[in-house]
């Protein structure tokens, strides 16, 4: 049983004040106004390149200081946020480690698999928690789908079916950004929209032992972000994969920044010899289930008291959003970094999830299904 660790205080260092940055942000801003029982928060150091640009951010979220060289900062923290664009995942973040310094790291967890091995062999060596940040585990309706499954309510699990589509890149003419560069990011719909649905999969059916995977860019070049020129698109836009787990079952796994109509749809469905279940993150307070004996799926509205976080926010059918899932996470990593405990998915998930995404990138390459190794 977890003890009440509120009255600690944990300084927070951050990496990163954009996009990822306000969803954290928001998150610790709002854990003790939920979540009581949480470790207190200081939001003490915002860590960037752009002095003026961090300083109006600092404020903005909430931030004591600021430091332009994460050097001068990683060892003053008691956990490091390492929210910057994948290629800097791994050196900040081992370097923390080294520090004693516990670290959430956004996923994937790094550009390539041997990067994010190296970040696995350092939390492996570190006697402090590591967490990669895949908050969709966090979602209550995921959460009651995990109960479900480990209580086999569902039976053998046959097929797992996953789709992350997104439209933002539909337009030719759309800018050029670092999430279109293989040096910066390492791949792209696949890592930064596949990787949550392979750490889904891994949660809630088990491990990936072979897979045969195709990638597509469908616009090789695009307006650079100043407006001077073009720049090159080195990653995909889509992917799609055939997928083997080591229990057996197979599944179907696809993503794509080229969903005209699909803002940010994440639907997994899972197919057992006892029952079925749906999941849509657009629709994420929900979860369809089938069972032997239902001419159909039933809809689930997860916001009871007795549901997953559902004693934490509003009364029943008062709906939570995309946002909460941070907190959530937050909650999760900040109380186990307060207790010594270890939390997951860890840097060992992330590095399970980048194994399964190089081995996609190399079954294209070769034209041939292949082991995860």
């Amino acid at each position: 049983m977890r003890g009440d660790v509120s009255n600690m205080t944990l300084s927070i260092g951050m990496l990163g004040y954009r996009f990822m940055g306000r969803a954290h942000a928001n998150a610790l801003a709002r854990l003790p106004m939920f979540f009581p029982d949480a470790p207190a928060v200081e939001r003490d150091v915002l860590i960037g390149r752009d002095e003026s640009a961090l300083s109006e951010a600092a404020d903005r979220l909430g931030f004591t200081r600021i430091a332009t060289d994460w050097r001068d900062a990683i060892d003053e923290v008691d956990a490091f946020y390492n929210l910057g664009p994948n290629h800097l995942h791994a050196e900040p973040s081992i370097a923390a480690l080294e520090a004693g310094v516990p670290v959430l790291c956004e996923k994937p967890l790094a550009a390539d698999d041997a990067a994010a091995e190296r970040m696995a062999r350092a939390a492996a060596g570190a006697d402090v928690p590591t967490a990669t940040a895949f908050n969709y585990r966090y979602v209550p309706a995921i959460q009651y789908a995990k109960r479900l499954l480990d209580a086999d309510e569902l039976g053998e699990i046959h097929h797992f079916y996953g789709r992350y589509l997104q439209d933002w890149l539909v337009d030719p003419d759309a800018p050029w950004s670092w999430r279109l560069d293989a040096d910066l990011a390492g791949s792209g719909a696949l890592g930064d929209l596949g990787a949550h649905t392979i750490d889904l999969a891994r949660y809630l059916v088990g491990d990936i032992a072979e897979v045969s995977g195709q990638l597509q860019t469908f616009v090789d070049e695009r307006p650079a972000p100043d407006g001077d020129g073009t720049r090159e698109v080195t990653v995909d836009d889509a992917y799609s994969a055939q997928v083997t787990f080591e229990s057996g079952a197979v599944g179907t796994l696809e993503a794509s920044r080229f969903a005209t109509g699909h803002k940010n749809d994440h639907t997994i469905e899972i197919h057992g010899s006892k029952g079925s279940l749906r999941f849509g993150l657009e629709r994420l307070n929900e979860l369809e289930v089938k069972f032997e004996d239902d001419r159909g799926y039933q809809r689930v509205l997860v916001t009871d008291e007795d549901d997953p976080y559902g004693d934490r926010w509003w009364p029943p059918g008062h709906v939570l959003g995309w946002e909460h899932t941070f907190v959530h996470e937050n909650y999760e990593f900040l109380t186990a970094v307060a207790e010594g405990e270890e939390y997951r998915p860890n840097f060992a998930d992330g590095a399970a999830v980048q194994r399964v995404l190089a081995a996609v990138e190399k079954s294209d390459e070769r034209g041939e299904r292949l082991k995860v190794e």
